[in-house]
């Protein structure tokens, strides 16, 4: 009797100490000082009796290590989402929560939650915390010297890349395609936008009214083509990190980029940096940012603790918490409705293009990118190709439209 009565005493222990406790499971182990020293602090003021625990994977492990506790019942009770196709997996496993009703949800719009939502948009599973943006960052004692100003068109672009070649101290173009995925993410995603009018161009995709050997699609792999005599000798063997070494010590005037890097260059760079968004195609007015969706958190199925849980992810939807995270990570942008005050002023710059320009996501990553051929995997190696003069715009429209006709039927 003795024993059940311990046994008891101890269950009663340990939901006591579930119901008071979180934790959070998270692939950006880099962000673990800016957690424990200014979010969860900053939510401890609120609910100063829910202890919140901080505990990341390093991010190549992040997706397996995850799936497996989940599949164990061991993953702690907050869960940091991948966008699309990895968290939308768990969701129908059920081991993500729906929270269509959660308070704060309608601060979000439906492009900030298309990545943690149903194919149908009905259900929302995660709360959406950070995009990131894509355009291009510039060295302003580069275009001093030349006397540009940051280009509006295509044309205005080209007529930079002149002027830098021809006065010969920058490499006009930093970007390497060794790594492949450059070249799609700050190459094609990057311009594309532009060229298939955003969002309208991303669905139309997916029902099939557009392909990818389309005019407009072919168009955006003719305008990387022609970056190769600006881009540095030896560009096709350049990594990811060798164009970040290259724009940090001066020597490139244009980093076709992801809003992600500011923090690296303020920590390298010695010199001003500015930003500017894709340049306009010929006979465009109406531009387009790339504003993809990165980050969210969701609930754990199996939590013990699902109040406190639904408590932490209602303050993830507030202003304050856009506001704390913005500014800790320059670079990585809140998703929610409301007006945040950015203090860096290169992530300003670039945020404040969504006053001006529609957002949309990477027309890859929403599910276009599920069957074989991976689509995304392609665009990689098809940009780096059209880059590198080995394979034409043309035929790279061909092989990515060949690849998903092999598996995807719209509407099915």
């Amino acid at each position: 009797m003795r024993g059940g009565v311990a046994l008891a005493a101890l269950l009663t222990g340990l939901v006591a100490a579930q119901a008071g406790s979180l934790k959070i499971e998270s692939w950006r182990n880099d962000d673990a000082d800016i957690w424990n020293n200014t979010l969860i602090p900053a939510f401890n003021k609120h609910y100063p009796d829910i202890k919140v625990e901080f505990a990341p994977l390093a991010p190549a492990d992040y997706n397996a290590a995850l799936n497996a506790r989940l599949d164990g019942g061991a993953a702690g009770d907050l869960i940091t989402c991948r966008p699309f196709d990895v968290s939308l997996t768990q969701f129908k496993k059920h081991q993500l929560d729906p929270l269509n009703d959660l308070k704060g949800m309608e601060n979000f719009s439906d492009i900030a939650k298309a990545a943690w939502s149903t194919d149908d948009g009905k259900v929302t599973f995660c709360v959406p915390m950070a995009s990131v943006i894509h355009g291009f960052m510039y060295n302003e004692d580069a275009f001093k010297k030349i006397g540009a100003q940051p280009p509006k068109t295509m044309a205005e672009f080209h007529d930079i890349l002149d002027m830098l070649k021809k006065d010969g101290t920058y490499t006009p173009i930093d970007l390497g395609t060794a790594d492949q995925w450059e070249a799609a993410t700050m190459g094609f995603q990057n311009i594309g936008p532009d060229y298939w009018k955003g969002e309208a161009g991303r669905l139309a995709l997916i029902s099939g009214k557009e392909k990818f050997t389309d005019p407009q699609y072919i168009a955006v792999f003719k305008e990387l083509a022609s970056w190769a005599p600006y881009m540095g000798n030896g560009f096709q063997a350049q990594k990811y990190p060798d164009s970040q070494n290259l724009f940090s010590l001066g020597k490139g005037a244009i980093y076709p980029a992801g809003s992600w890097d500011i923090t690296t260059f303020r920590g390298q760079a010695q010199f001003p940096i500015g930003a500017f968004p894709p340049p306009l195609p010929a006979g465009d007015d109406e531009c387009y940012i790339s504003d993809h969706v990165d980050i969210a958190m969701g609930v754990n199925s199996a939590s013990k603790n699902k109040e406190d849980a639904r408590k932490f992810l209602e303050w993830l939807a507030t202003p304050e918490f856009a506001e704390l995270y913005a500014n800790a990570l320059p670079g990585f942008f809140p998703l929610s409705k409301t007006a945040v005050t950015i203090k860096d002023p290169l992530a300003a710059e670039m945020v404040g293009w969504r006053k001006d320009c529609k957002s949309t996501i990477r027309n890859s990553y929403q599910i276009l990118s599920r069957g074989d051929p991976n689509l995304e995997n392609e665009l990689w190696n098809v940009s780096a190709q059209v880059i590198n003069g080995t394979l034409t715009p043309d035929a790279a429209g061909k092989r990515l439209q060949d690849g998903l006709d092999k598996w995807y039927k719209p509407g099915r």
